[in-house]
């Protein structure tokens, strides 16, 4: 730090010196709801250091630290991983990466394992949704919303050149580079390329449980090869004013293992992925009063399925799909007042799908487009201890095919209300609630799929309904340093739920609106934070699911009031962390309770909880201006056999082991 002072020399004049103040090194340590607590909707965040010192590879691995979330993961490294909030379904979970949303209209899922941590600054996840009326909006159109942020460059004074290169190894045959650089090409543009490949076999020891533990064997046809690269620039113009532009790609070629039933453990289905979008934002404040954000993308995605097992008339099964999206999005926000905001978004959206088998057009594949229109209005009031904030969505839809019937016009209007309370004068303690009505539309698949889509299908309908509270304490002359605790109830009502009804045979099904849901929950969040000694710190965090989530659809049905398939009622996580100058040790505890993995809650689909510990060990240094460091984990250390999709086996105890350097 420089500071000036004022001398006079004989002849009185003052003179310009300055004084230089050396400064210890200060360390920031912050939990997962750190200063968000002022936010009306739950949010819950896991940046920067704390991300790193978790045991994931993906962000599908670290989210399942996160309350009132069910992973659906098909095991290894290369399986699929998609995630469940509040036992709203997937379909009702947007994913934001740098402010702009993953669409997938053919399934509405998005593959969370197949992002990488490597270059992930930032992981937040809101339930309902984001906490701020300055949002495309899309950001109103979702249950809930899983925000991805890229690492950003920065740089300190005199350099121009950051970088990190990493590399993981360990079981399974896994082989993990990586590669991060952001060059500052001008005062105010900066630069940013990453990379990496993903390579592993995939095998490794299960035991198949079926309610018993009866026969081993190792996993096949779980190997992934995948590579992803992506660059972005950064720029500030001089009416404070900033854009981003960003370009990514991602291809892999995994196995589908399938499920092991009827003795059955190898299956040799393949499929191929490839993930181009490019995007850009750009963001200008007009003076005190006016702000406007504008959003771009394009993306194409690649899908080749290959069957062996299957001979269908043109020879074996082989199916390929293109799905293109065009997204356009313009927001601002307008301040009337000191304590009054109003805000205005539109976005606009148009999806096709292509489909071929054996390179020929899929038969009777209608070949589906869709326009998608959404405006948003919305306002906030923010006093010193209230605040509420509004907002309304309509959503305008028209799809058109080639043959055959459309699912035609949807049109649907539908509000939001969130408030934050201080109740108290202590700012630290403040009491939330939010109230959302919102849907999710037919995907392509679920409309128009061959044999199984019904272009008649409605709207799937959700309210949701949460108050909670947040308390946070910081503190450096007490052995707990920082505290803080989040806790929310939530009432969840889904009327018109989408679901699939076998037919005739098992290629034959119907999609109808049946099912009726309400969900009750609670969910528990604390961090905390202990100095031990002067230069021992442990942190630790706590949260817990009790979740009730019924079946409402018909009095008469048997199964009327029991638990929907694979919501466990208890569900829980643990955090330990210690550090000593250049050693840091983590352990991780996640526990998920009994469910059923079908809706009769019958001794027959019973599915038993399981429980993983996990553990690193990072040890940090500097050489030659490099930050080094070293880490050893150990993933399910008491080597349990389990399943979290049933007849998916999860893998036994294994190890990873990461070098990484930065400059």
């Amino acid at each position: 730090m420089f500071a000036q002072s004022h001398r006079a020399d004989s002849s009185g004049v003052k003179k310009d010196t300055i004084k230089t103040h050396s400064l210890n090194e200060v360390s920031v340590r912050a939990g997962r709801i750190s200063s968000r607590n002022t936010s009306a909707t739950p949010v819950q965040v896991l940046k920067g250091a704390e991300l790193e010192k978790l045991n994931s590879l993906s962000v599908a691995d670290a989210i399942r630290f996160f309350s009132g979330v069910q992973v659906k993961d098909y095991g290894g490294v290369g399986g699929l991983k998609t995630i469940n909030v509040r036992s709203l379904g997937t379909n009702h979970v947007a994913v934001f990466y740098d402010g702009v949303e993953f669409g997938n209209a053919q399934n509405g899922q998005v593959d969370l394992g197949k992002f990488s941590l490597d270059n992930i600054e930032e992981i937040a996840l809101y339930n309902g949704q984001k906490s701020t009326i300055f949002q495309p909006a899309k950001g109103f159109a979702s249950g809930s919303s899983i925000y991805l942020v890229a690492k950003q460059p920065y740089f300190e004074p005199g350099s121009r050149v950051n970088g990190k290169v990493s590399f993981k190894t360990g079981s399974f045959g896994l082989v993990n580079p990586s590669a991060l650089l952001q060059y500052k090409l001008a005062d105010n543009i900066y630069s940013s390329i990453s990379g990496e490949i993903i390579h592993a076999d995939g095998r490794y020891k299960f035991r198949t449980t079926n309610h018993v533990y009866d026969t081993s064997a190792v996993r096949h046809n779980a190997d992934i090869d995948a590579q992803r690269i992506e660059a972005g620039i950064y720029g500030k113009l001089k009416d404070s004013s900033s854009w981003t532009a960003k370009a990514y790609l991602y291809n892999s070629d995994r196995g589908l293992p399938g499920a092991v039933v009827n003795n059955k453990f190898d299956n040799k289905q393949r499929q191929r992925d490839r993930n181009i979008f490019v995007q850009s934002t750009y963001n200008k404040n007009f003076g005190k009063g006016y702000s406007l954000m504008l959003s771009g993308k394009y993306s194409n995605d690649h899908t080749h399925y290959f069957d062996p097992d299957i001979t269908t008339t043109r020879g074996l099964l082989e199916n390929q799909y293109d799905e293109q999206e065009l997204y356009f999005s313009a927001a601002g926000k307008y301040r009337i007042t000191s304590f009054w905001d109003v805000g205005l978004s539109a976005d606009y959206q148009f999806n096709t799908l292509n489909a071929l088998e054996n390179d020929t057009v899929q038969y009777r594949f209608v070949h589906p487009r869709r326009n998608t229109i959404l405006t948003a209005a919305a306002t906030d009031l923010h006093f010193k201890h209230f605040s509420l904030q509004a907002s309304l969505l309509g959503t305008f839809v028209k799809d058109l095919v080639d043959t055959l019937s459309a699912a035609g016009k949807k049109s649907k209007l539908t509000p939001a209300l969130l408030l934050s309370w201080q109740p108290l004068s202590d700012p630290d303690f403040r009491v939330r609630g939010f109230y959302k009505n919102i849907f999710r539309l037919p995907t392509f698949n679920d409309l128009y799929y061959t044999f199984i889509g019904n272009s008649f299908l409605r709207p799937e309908l959700t309210k949701q309904y949460d108050l909670g509270l947040t308390y946070t304490k910081s503190s450096d002359k007490r052995a707990l340093v920082y505290f803080a605790i989040q806790t929310d109830a939530y009432y969840n009502q889904v009327s018109d739920k989408i679901v699939a009804v076998p037919g005739t045979n098992l290629a034959r099904w119907t999609m109808y609106n049946l099912g009726k849901v309400q969900i009750k929950g609670l969910e528990i969040n604390t961090q905390a934070t202990w100095k031990l000694l002067s230069d021992i710190y442990l942190n630790t965090g706590i949260s817990y699911t009790y979740q009730k989530a019924i079946d409402v659809t018909d009095k008469t049905d048997f199964n009327y009031r029991q638990q929907i398939p694979y919501t466990p009622v208890n569900s829980g996580t643990l955090l330990v962390g210690a550090e000593w100058h250049k050693l840091a040790f983590n352990y991780s505890y996640i526990y998920t309770g009994e469910r059923y993995d079908s809706k009769a809650n019958i001794p027959e689909n019973y599915i038993q909880p399981f429980y993983t510990h996990d553990a690193s060990f990072t040890y940090s240094t500097r050489y030659n201006k490099h930050k080094l460091k070293l880490t050893a984990e150990v993933i399910n250390i008491f080597n349990q056999d389990y399943d979290v999709i049933l007849n998916y086996p999860m893998p036994k105890r294994n190890y990873r082991f990461t070098i990484s350097s930065s400059f």
